[in-house]
């Protein structure tokens, strides 16, 4: 038992699992923010728009509800609320494009420092680069002989 719970502490403790649950968190954050995108300002303008309904006010009634005679309800209505269909796909489309234009200013980002490093690793290895020493007098001038000799040679 006492492995189990090192094992389990040593998973626990690596570094994925601490960033998958700050990512978690923050998820949760950002759903929130998003609702309160969608609930609080994007639906009240496509409410204008539908004739002043709240999306999750739409419904599509299959069974009135029953009333007893003070108005008191007795059997609930039975109701396909698709406006709150709509608002979670909303919700999601929003998510989504969020998401989208970070992993893509990232995507951006981390090819541009690639695109840095592998400019850096270049240039060192041009400075690194031995530059070839001119030849001696000495050895500059066996070479111009055989050249002169070889010239002779062809004609």
């Amino acid at each position: 038992m006492k492995k189990f719970f090192s094992d389990f502490k040593a998973f626990i403790m690596k570094g994925n699992i601490i960033d998958m649950a700050v990512g978690v968190v923050i998820g949760g954050a950002f759903g929130k923010i998003v609702t309160s995108l969608v609930n609080d300002i994007i639906t009240p303008l496509i409410s204008i728009l539908t004739g002043k309904v709240l999306l999750t006010d739409l419904k599509w009634v299959i069974k009135e509800a029953i009333l007893d005679e003070a108005g008191e309800i007795l059997q609930k209505e039975v109701a396909l609320t698709y406006g709150n269909f709509i608002q979670a796909i909303i919700d999601f489309l929003i998510i989504a494009l969020s998401i989208f234009v970070v992993l893509r200013i990232m995507v951006k980002a981390h090819n541009k420092l690639e695109a840095l490093k592998k400019k850096e690793e270049e240039e060192a290895k041009v400075e690194e680069a031995p530059v070839a020493e001119p030849p001696k007098e000495d050895e500059l001038a066996v070479l111009k002989e055989i050249r002169d000799m070889l010239k002779k040679d062809e004609k």
